[in-house]
């Protein structure tokens, strides 16, 4: 016989616990089909054990012996239970307020656990014992090899053990816990689903569209609009993107500034980005080489009133000009809403230019 533990221990809310992984679970499915309510070993891994004391200190004593060992008769309750550790066991007091206490058990093996009680109501009838008073209820926790049985009630004494037991038996069953925890996740993931359809205009997006950056914003508020993007072929993909970025800089005042109206034009040329937005390199003497720096500079990622034209400029030319058509369709469409009031005139606009053939 070993002792690995012996000594004050702290519970709250009446609980202590053995705990051998991160599996948590609530009382009701700890003591889920069990005769007693003083040892929960219905969840694996798991040991939940009930005191009398609500909060404080109680006596403790944990034993690891080779084979079954006497009962303890002057306990006043004692029950017993099957356990299987499935990593390196402990003694847990609630939130950790107390121990890890490892008790020296092996993982996989399986063990008979007797707990025995000794004063429970005087322990629920006390407050937390002061430093220096006297421990009122004690507790022992034995374990030693043997096959798994159903759990048991040895010796019942105390109203409290009576009370627990009677709550043990009034939990269902296993399967029923098992059960309602799979309706529960059901209904957690039907209900994350629908807040995520709701993000996106009230329907779950196609992969395509879940992947391009502002289609979401764009769903909220219009989904007809980018579902029939998602139909639409990449030509006139481009096409709107294009004349949105024009319109939206046109719609700003831009367009009679020389140097946003090369830039709109070379976009509509279909001129590669960094062409379009800085125009062709000066031509040079021959045998002259070209060098060009390339300044690098932060740009905004929506469209935003109090920024110079031309940053709102290469905004739009930039999404405008993206690699995927669907992509630059929709960052387009949802950043040229920007400098609209009423963003419905934008996307009337474009549903009678280029997709008046769309069905409903």
């Amino acid at each position: 016989m070993r002792t690995v533990m012996t000594g004050p221990a702290r519970v709250a809310y009446s609980q202590i616990y053995v705990e051998s992984a991160e599996n948590y679970a609530d009382l009701g499915e700890c003591f889920a089909g069990q005769r007693n309510g003083l040892c929960g070993a219905a969840v694996a891994g798991k040991l939940w054990l009930v005191t009398g004391l609500h909060t404080g200190r109680v006596g403790f004593t944990v034993e690891v012996h080779e084979r079954m060992p006497s009962v303890e008769y002057s306990a006043e309750d004692v029950v017993e239970a099957a356990y299987r550790p499935i990593g390196d066991a402990a003694l847990v007091s609630w939130g950790g307020s107390g121990g890890p206490w490892p008790l020296e058990l092996e993982p996989g093996v399986d063990y008979r656990v007797r707990y025995s009680a000794w004063n429970m109501d005087a322990g629920h009838q006390a407050g937390p014992p002061m430093d220096g008073e006297p421990l009122v209820d004690r507790y022992l926790l034995q374990f030693w090899p043997a096959r798994p049985a159903p759990d048991r009630v040895v010796k019942e004494t105390s109203k409290q053990a009576a009370y627990w037991h009677k709550s043990a038996r009034e939990q269902p069953t296993p399967a029923q816990f098992a059960e309602m925890k799979l309706e529960k996740a059901r209904q957690a993931e039907a209900q994350r689903l629908a807040e995520y359809a709701a993000a996106w205009g009230g329907v779950l997006p196609s992969e395509r569209i879940e992947n391009i950056r502002f289609a979401r914003e764009l769903s909220a508020v219009d989904r007809a609009l980018v579902d029939a993007f998602e139909r639409t072929d990449p030509e006139t993909l481009r096409g709107i993107a294009r004349w949105v970025a024009r319109r939206a800089c046109v719609e700003a005042g831009f367009g009679r500034l020389e140097r946003i109206a090369a830039i709109l034009d070379r976009m509509d040329r279909g001129d590669e980005l960094y062409d379009a937005l800085n125009g062709p390199l000066p031509s040079l003497p021959p045998g002259t080489e070209a060098q060009v720096t390339l300044v690098l500079r932060s740009r905004p990622d929506r469209w935003d009133d109090q920024l110079d034209p031309f940053e709102n400029t290469t905004l739009m030319v930039t999404a405008a000009c993206d690699e995927d058509p669907l992509w630059a369709a929709i960052a387009a469409t949802w950043l040229g809403l920007g400098p609209f009031t009423n963003k419905t005139q934008l996307l009337s606009e474009l549903r009678q230019i280029f997709l008046t053939r769309e069905g409903p």
